[in-house]
């Protein structure tokens, strides 16, 4: 299907459709069975399987069109999907099938001296309205996750992977056909007009939360512009500090992948931060590494001092989610410099210490105020699937309603069920 831009649309009268089906459809997820959920996510990931030739066919119109517009090749890796790629969608689906049904649960219960009876039990948040851009992948993890937890999903693509997210979709209305839940639990916005994300993010009447997941802009104009409660996906500007009492050779390993296995990912390394005594005996390994495997580096004044190939560092560059092969470092005297210039700059997504010495380790995980801090470890790991949730809509960088990987517990809410016999109030 062929993304459209359409001028002469009513995108209120279309979006209004969209959502009163929407909303229709959320309340029979609300009460469909674990069982039932299951299945349909099984069915979609077989039909995912089935359809991978089109959605591969799909993929490539998209990816053609992107080049064509001067795309660059980080951005192309995003939007990318090969049979390796696809099959991982498969199998993300039958991860997130397999979850535990997240609606229902008794998340607390106590009993009140008069005999009333309390609980606080698990439901869905209703309908979801998820505006991304780029990554096709998105569509089937966003789809299946709302699924499971029992919510209604509307999805807005950017046009770059209207293609093949509408062939995923297809895929995923094959699951539900097959369990005769409604197609109107996740529908594909049929049209990229600007319009219409304007609309999504005034339709209060039937869209109960919005996740924006993208670039800064996108994400701006959603806080800006949104009548409804969001939750925040900002940018992964990512640090990597390397402590002195660090392993040299896990430092080197870790780092690598934390910034090369896929730099296009909002889990990308995109600063380190490095103690000053390890300048001379660690750092130049570093650089050479990192620059001969085609990174660019751009670093402070002793960074450059020891590799003349890294390129000096200019203030907006401790800010810059890059989501390409480039790389700034600076050097730091203690964890507590670390500390306060990942707190600054950083996007309270994703840091990570290299460290033997477990003070500073338990000072870096206390005092850094990110959404996920790790130890020894490549941040590339945050990634709801990484943590055994089968799958993220995406990493919620906010303090409200989800921090972290947004899985299907963290889209539901809860209700106060109250049983009596008979009390009435003084």
């Amino acid at each position: 299907m062929e993304a459209k831009i359409d001028p002469t649309v009513d995108a209120q009268k279309l979006m209004q459709g969209i959502g009163e089906r929407a909303r229709a459809a959320s309340r029979i997820l609300a009460l469909a069975s674990a069982d039932q959920k299951e299945s349909a996510l099984r069915a979609s990931a077989a039909a995912i399987r089935q359809a991978a030739q089109n959605i591969a066919a799909a993929n490539l119109a998209d990816i053609q069109r992107a080049a064509k517009a001067g795309s660059s090749e980080a951005f192309l890796d995003r939007l990318r999907l090969d049979a390796v790629r696809i099959e991982a969608m498969a199998k993300g689906l039958e991860a997130i099938a397999s979850l535990a049904d997240p609606v229902g649960r008794v998340l607390a219960q106590w009993g009140r001296p008069n005999g009333l009876q309390i609980e606080r039990i698990s439901v869905p948040l209703g309908v979801i309205g998820i505006i991304y851009e780029s990554r096709p992948n998105v569509t089937a993890d966003a789809g299946a996750l709302c699924l499971k937890s029992g919510n209604a999903a509307i999805l807005r693509p950017g046009s770059d992977s209207f293609e093949t997210s509408q062939a995923i979709v297809n895929s995923l209305h094959a699951g539900l056909n097959s369990t005769r839940l409604p197609e109107a639990a996740i529908q594909l916005v049929p049209i990229n007009d600007r319009a219409i994300v304007g609309e999504m993010l005034t339709m209060t009447e039937y869209i109960d939360v919005i996740i924006p997941r993208g670039g800064k802009s996108l994400t701006k104009r959603v806080l800006a512009e949104s009548k409804i409660p969001t939750i925040q996906h900002l940018d992964g500007n990512c640090h990597t500090y390397i402590h002195e009492s660090a392993d040299p050779q896990m430092a080197k390993q870790v780092l690598l992948n934390a910034k090369l296995r896929r730099t296009g990912i909002c889990g990308a390394t995109e600063s380190v931060l490095i103690d000053g005594s390890l300048v001379k005996a660690l750092l130049p390994e570093l650089l050479a590494a990192l620059i001969d495997a085609g990174c660019e580096v751009r670093g402070d004044e002793s960074v450059c001092g020891i590799d003349n190939r890294a390129m000096p560092a200019i203030e907006s560059d401790w800010s810059t989610e890059y989501l390409d092969a480039v790389l700034s470092i600076k050097t730091v005297s203690h964890v507590d410099e670390a500390i306060q210039h990942i707190n600054h700059y950083g996007s309270h997504h994703t840091d990570a210490i290299i460290a033997s010495d477990r003070a500073a380790t338990e000072k870096f995980l206390n005092e850094v105020d990110s959404a996920i801090v790790m130890v020894n470890a490549s941040t590339q790991f945050a990634d709801g699937g990484e943590f055994g949730m089968g799958g993220e809509i995406g990493i919620g960088t906010g303090r409200l309603h989800a921090r972290g990987p947004v899985g299907v517990e963290q889209l539901t809410t809860y209700k106060y069920v109250v049983r009596g016999s008979g009390q009435t109030r003084l």
